[in-house]
């Protein structure tokens, strides 16, 4: 126990994990939604030369891509898809409710499985933070992959982002980053708990540590499939996807080029 911790504690004092907001904090931790919106824009002008006007955000979770989507420009609407009825709450009460009445009523929220048609269909069908790895046998991810294909319209994209690289296979590597500064501060661990070589079964945390020692230990866990790259495209492919193109982020600061602009 830090000596912060134990100040707050002898005081009476509520350490400031104890009044923490996970939600709140995985958003500031994890989430760029301006970054997702320009990039989806990008992807679709590619494919198409146009705007996309319609999204779909699969395991939305307190869908702040979708509010931030529909507050880029009037016309734009956002379906959001996830069966956490907690999250969704919470995305109402502190995303949907911090847009205008009018950008709200271009939001809509389903709670259900992402493995449903619905309609209208879409320019753009998203499934960000490696959320479609919950499924864990190719007949799994084909079968969403199927779904969501029939979620988009004749002239529509579907994205996904992936991870990789050595360093993702080994156990117990934490990557620490400062996302607050100061007395109020808070920083963001991520925790790559286990990774089985047989399986390619993987399981990852995210904590939160803050300015007065005190932890929000695994206020998020993921037990997921590990899919590669290559995987991935062969089942878009049997899934009955024409491409797939793969875009690198650019992480170099003296890149004056768009952020994703390397892609094959």
């Amino acid at each position: 126990m830090s000596k912060s911790k134990s100040k707050n504690i002898k005081s009476g004092k509520p350490t400031m994990a104890s009044v923490a907001d996970r939600f709140d904090c995985y958003q500031k931790s994890v989430q760029t939604p301006d970054h997702e919106v320009v990039f989806f824009e990008q992807a679709y002008r590619d494919a198409y030369g146009s705007s996309p006007t319609d999204l779909r955000e699969d395991f939305c979770g307190t869908f702040a891509i979708c509010c931030d989507w529909v507050a880029s420009k009037s016309k734009r609407t956002a379906i959001g898809v996830d069966f956490c009825s907690e999250t969704l709450q919470w995305g109402r009460d502190n995303n949907l409710a911090k847009l205008k009445k009018s950008q709200q009523k271009r939001v809509r929220l389903i709670e259900q499985d992402v493995r449903k048609r619905n309609r209208p269909t879409v320019d753009v069908l998203a499934a960000q933070n490696f959320s479609f790895w919950i499924f864990k046998t190719r007949e799994e991810v084909i079968e969403y992959f199927k779904i969501a294909r029939s979620n988009l319209r004749s002239k529509g994209v579907m994205v996904m982002d992936m991870m990789g690289g050595g360093e993702c296979y080994e156990e117990g590597l934490v990557d620490k980053r400062k996302i607050v500064k100061g007395k109020k501060g808070f920083k963001y661990h991520w925790e790559q708990v286990s990774f089985n070589p047989i399986t390619a079964d993987a399981s990852f945390a995210i904590s939160f540590k803050f300015a007065d020692g005190s932890k929000l230990k695994r206020a998020f866990e993921y037990h997921w499939r590990f899919w590669t790259i290559p995987e991935v495209r062969e089942m878009l492919a049997e899934a009955g996807f024409s491409e797939s193109h793969i875009y690198w982020e650019n992480d170099d600061d003296d890149i004056d080029d768009d952020e994703y602009s390397n892609w094959e």
